[in-house]
């Protein structure tokens, strides 16, 4: 592929492509469609198919059962989409389902400003299905990672065998950037764990330790696997028992918990003797990026973390940064989204300060200076 001048929505569709995406489904959204146009393109010339659903929640349905069949699926959706994908979703996780759903967030709520850009779909994706079970979501920061990013997010959806977000935005999804896609150091693919032909028994969800992901067989092979929205047990079967009903709710958690080290991508330009951090992710992170090179050009002392991976939130490596900080600056396109996470982590003493916007325009390296008391 080379050197590529192309948008953070074709470099998705391209990372899906590389990833082994064979199955893509999802209805038009702004500032989402163009994912749509490039699979529709994409995927028939590698015998895949690629599906303009009705509406959203029959996107999410056939990709469900496109995953389960088998396939590698992707879907793309917006804001209002995520939140007519919310209950299959939480059919994902409960029938353990591998697939990948971007989000290219815009300003809500609602229909908000549909060409306008924000990242206010942080929270919706953490806790936007009942259950509240935990997540893995992935935030790029330029078109390059939205391409690497989507690789990573379909070797964790395999891995783990649970639906994972990457979460872009109007901005990267929009914004043409010049990327060398061959030089993108990308991640050796991975394939969900099946289970072996002429096995006596097959557990749809059997595991011996919580956080073990079952093998898979796929709908219509050798063995009968059920699938089903209600709480079940190991073999899929409907179950009231409560400590049966509990460890299913362990699994799903601690499958995903237990996996942080993992799971948790950051960058860190961490500098000695700094005494703030600044925390950031998404386009926002480019801003931040900026700034902090104006303010060590004015002498300040000051760490960067950029944050890939926002669920799980990578506690380990937000705790090793904050040590010796003073003050934590947590710049947003959002009302404080994940500064809460920060507000949660931040030892005694540490000044925490959210640089926080919502009127559709990029946070800039001056406000994130000014406003976050770096000048």
């Amino acid at each position: 592929m080379g050197l590529a001048f192309i948008e953070g929505n074709e470099a998705i569709a391209r990372g899906a492509m590389r990833a082994g995406c064979d199955f893509f489904a999802s209805y038009p959204i702004t500032p989402a469609s163009s994912i749509l146009d490039h699979m529709l393109r994409l995927l028939p010339e590698t015998g895949g198919i690629a599906i303009q659903a009705e509406d959203e929640i029959a996107s999410m349905g056939f990709c469900i059962g496109a995953a389960m069949a088998g396939r590698k699926v992707l879907t793309s959706t917006s804001g209002p989409g995520m939140s007519l994908y919310s209950e299959n979703i939480g059919l994902a996780i409960m029938g353990e389902t591998p697939m990948v759903i971007v989000d290219v967030q815009r300003q809500g709520p609602a229909t908000g400003s549909a060409t306008q850009g924000a990242e206010g779909d942080i929270q919706l994706t953490r806790w936007g299905t009942s259950g509240g079970l935990p997540v893995i979501a992935l935030s790029p920061a330029s078109v390059g990672e939205a391409y690497q990013l989507t690789c990573l997010a379909f070797n964790f959806a395999e891995k783990y065998r649970a639906p994972v977000f990457l979460l872009s935005n109007k901005e990267i999804g929009m914004t043409k950037e010049s990327v060398d896609l061959d030089a993108t150091p990308l991640p050796p693919l991975l394939e969900r764990k099946r289970v072996p032909s002429g096995q006596k028994e097959y557990l749809p969800h059997f595991f011996d330790r919580l956080e073990e992901v079952p093998a898979i067989s796929d709908f219509g092979g050798e063995y009968v696997a059920r699938y089903t929205t209600s709480t079940h047990d190991k073999s899929g079967y409907l179950t009231t028992k409560p400590e049966v009903i509990q460890e299913m709710i362990d699994h799903y958690a601690a499958k995903i918990e237990n996996a942080i080290d993992d799971i948790a991508l950051v960058k860190e330009d961490l500098e000695e003797g700094a005494d703030t951090l600044v925390v950031s992710y998404g386009i926002v992170a480019r801003s931040a990026a900026v700034a902090i090179r104006e303010a060590r050009s004015r002498g300040r002392k000051v760490s960067s973390l950029a944050l890939q991976t926002l669920w799980p939130v990578p506690e380990k490596r937000i705790a090793s940064a904050l040590a010796g900080v003073k003050k934590l600056v947590v710049p947003e396109m959002n009302t404080g989204q994940y500064l809460v996470e920060m507000e949660r982590l931040a030892p005694p003493g540490v000044e925490v300060v959210g640089v926080c916007k919502m009127d559709t325009t990029l946070v800039s390296p001056g406000e994130i200076l000014e406003r976050g008391g770096l000048l």
